[in-house]
């Protein structure tokens, strides 16, 4: 079975690494086409994955337009030449689109319920649409919910063990205090009409923070003056250690929440359209605590994260907590396996494929 698996966003090589292996060692083929957006390349490069450089994406409304033209154009031309027998992604429509066009099964995970674009965009085009249980929307016939989170397609024991040297990394001690701070750019498609955190706000909790715990900073854009010190140092494949060991995360992206979540680390969580997920890491663990982007709730979230870190018992009551989520969780990995083999109408260890280097686009065609 030959499965092209399309890369829209970083996390996305974390979503399907685990499942490409089991089907690889399964002797099914995999295929990754990525978008050239942040690591995401540097990522595929880490965990030795071949793939076919697809652009760098661009910004605005009208940009996003020109370039899911191109996208379509440019799969459906790799499509030709590849011929996958299924379409593996995280809610985005150029894998759909070609795959509908060619008759080919197009299956979407998603935990994103206001990517409102996306939804009208991918849905009606796609097989199925995997989701977590907790998801807020009903997405019709093609729905399938799940019952875990997407960080557990990579951060499941089955695949993460934390390094302890990044405590060695980041110089702290092992029983010293320290908070991951993280601020998002907002220019993704589902990100327009948001602000995050105001600047007085993001310097006065990175100042209230430092009052009880080291803080490390990591975002997406550029930092001002005052906060600069504290931006993160770190390989960039060593931060899920560095949340795993941290104190608390508190910051403005939903998936960094999740993972600190799942990793048995309390988050901090600001966006004016929340998560399910994150929705229910508060409501069913109490891990997650969510607030929206309003002054008055950006207050109300530097409190709590104060309160949080002060409290010397935190540890073990989180800990205790992963072990609870984890229990009621599934091996997500594992469940995209046992849905993507349902569509293998072989059974059997398929014969000799061409490899990628015999294609005539190489692995790492020069971006357009």
């Amino acid at each position: 079975m030959r499965v092209l698996i399309d890369i829209n966003h970083p996390a996305h090589v974390h979503y399907f690494r685990n499942f490409s292996k089991i089907m690889i060692s399964r002797g099914h083929e995999i295929l990754f086409v990525s978008r050239d957006k942040e690591m995401a390349h540097r990522l595929l490069n880490l965990y030795g994955i071949p793939y076919i450089d697809r652009g760098k994406g661009k910004d605005g409304k009208i940009g996003k337009f020109i370039y899911l033209l191109y996208a379509d154009l440019k799969l459906l031309r790799l499509s030709q030449e590849l011929e996958p027998d299924l379409y593996l992604n995280f809610l985005h429509p150029y894998p759909s689109h070609v795959a509908k066009l060619l008759g080919k099964p197009s299956l979407v995970f998603s935990d994103t319920e206001h990517a409102t674009l996306h939804h009208k965009l991918t849905v009606p085009f796609a097989t199925r649409v995997f989701t977590p249980a907790c998801y807020r929307l009903d997405l019709g016939s093609k729905h399938v919910r799940f019952n875990s989170f997407m960080e557990l397609a990579y951060l499941h024991p089955n695949y993460f063990k934390p390094d302890p040297d990044i405590l060695d990394i980041l110089g702290v001690n092992e029983n010293e205090k320290y908070v991951i701070v993280r601020f998002v750019s907002w220019a993704a498609a589902h990100d327009f009409g948001h602000t995050g955190m105001s600047l007085v706000n993001k310097i006065k909790a990175v100042q209230q923070l430092a009052k009880h715990a080291r803080v490390f900073i990591t975002s997406e854009g550029e930092l001002p003056q005052e906060l600069e010190q504290y931006r993160i140092k770190i390989p960039f494949d060593k931060m899920h250690d560095a949340i795993y060991y941290s104190s608390l995360l508190f910051g403005e992206s939903a998936t960094m929440a999740s993972e600190a979540a799942v990793l048995g680390t309390p988050a901090i969580f600001l966006d004016n359209d929340g998560r399910g997920y994150t929705d229910e890491e508060e409501r069913k663990y109490g891990i997650v605590f969510n607030f929206t982007e309003s002054l008055e709730d950006q207050e109300r979230a530097i409190a709590k994260a104060e309160e949080l870190i002060m409290d010397d018992q935190s540890f073990e009551k989180f800990r205790k907590i992963r072990e609870k989520l984890l229990s009621e969780c599934i091996d997500t990995t594992q469940f995209m396996v046992h849905e993507v083999l349902k569509y293998d109408m072989t059974n059997t260890t398929p014969t000799f494929i061409r490899p990628l280097q015999q294609l005539t686009t190489p692995p790492f065609s020069t971006a357009i």
